[in-house]
């Protein structure tokens, strides 16, 4: 089939190779604008966009996917299928009605559950021992269309939500080109999304990643892990911000007031409402991340001194 691949971030790019190598046909990409990166925040492309200049696909920017430019442009260009990865931006009736066999979403959960623009934050954040990919028909409600088929991860006690979705975009690659296979072969039968076990996504917020120290450290350690890489765990410290890693649960450890800050050779220590969890980096305001430890020792934190 000739494809037309929309996608934005790195986590696509194990897609887009995936087609690009398969037996169907990339002609072009569509995805978000050029964005401001780095220190000097110049405009920069996608990383969706990079690896399609490099393989000579034809790249499509459009601010909108309803601009009718890029309508007219997909119109001509005809593409079978449109499978998306982490697009970005919603895909109107005028562009889902153009590929005949539709647009195919890899999306990152065990649909029904989290819908949504941030499920493996969620799947960690809610403690999930198990989740997925699933590719979907693409419809304009929000992750609501018929699935094509599923793969399962299991969600390792030491995951953040960054490891997590490095595996699923591996996994979900695969399974993606086998949808667009078995559509090709008209072998594909999607199912109806059944009404129970429906949960939202939404997309986590920084103050969504502050961390409550006030909360037992199962909960603390889940954030912190979903949080990680984005938006960043953070707290406190003497009323300046504090980003943080992953922490680690310390049940055998001495008890601290929840937030207290305990330094000693075996490294930085806080309170919650339940054991205390070791800190493993931290990035202060202003400054690179560092090992919490060190970072500790040279803050020299006062006796009962706390984080938030």
């Amino acid at each position: 089939m000739r494809l037309v691949f929309a996608g934005t971030p790195d986590v696509a790019l194990p897609s887009l190779d995936a087609l690009i190598a398969s037996r169907h046909e990339v002609v072009a990409v569509v995805t978000r604008p050029d964005a401001p990166a780095g220190r000097g925040r110049r405009l920069a492309p996608s990383p969706v966009a990079e690896r399609a200049a490099a393989a000579g696909i034809e790249v499509l920017k459009p601010a909108r996917p309803r601009d009718p430019e890029f309508l007219e442009r997909l119109a001509a260009i005809a593409p079978d299928c449109c499978p998306v990865v982490a697009y970005g931006a919603l895909v109107p009736r005028a562009a889902l009605d153009i590929p005949r066999a539709g647009w195919v979403n890899l999306h990152f959960s065990l649909l029904p559950a989290w819908r949504g623009a941030a499920p493996v934050q969620h799947a960690v954040l809610a403690g999930d021992e198990v989740t997925g990919a699933s590719t979907f028909l693409l419809e304009e409600g929000l992750d609501t269309g018929p699935v094509f088929g599923l793969v399962t991860e299991t969600v390792r006690p030491t995951d953040t939500s960054g490891d997590l979705l490095d595996r699923l975009s591996r996994s979900g690659a695969g399974l993606l080109a086998a949808t667009l296979d078995a559509i090709e072969d008209g072998t594909a039968a999607p199912t109806p999304q059944p009404a129970d076990g429906v949960s939202l996504a939404p997309k986590l917020t920084v103050e969504d990643a502050r961390l409550d120290w006030s909360q037992p450290a199962f909960a603390v350690d889940r954030r912190a892990r979903a949080c990680t890489p984005a938006p960043g765990p953070w707290t406190t410290f003497r009323g300046e911000r504090l980003r943080l890693g992953p922490v680690r649960p310390l049940p055998d450890a001495p008890a601290l007031a929840p937030g207290e800050l305990a330094v000693d050779r075996a490294g930085a220590r806080v309170g919650t409402a339940t054991v205390p969890v070791q800190l493993d980096q931290v990035q202060p305001a202003g400054k690179r991340a560092m090992a919490a430890a060190d970072w500790a020792r040279g803050t020299r934190p006062e006796p009962g001194e706390r984080l938030g």
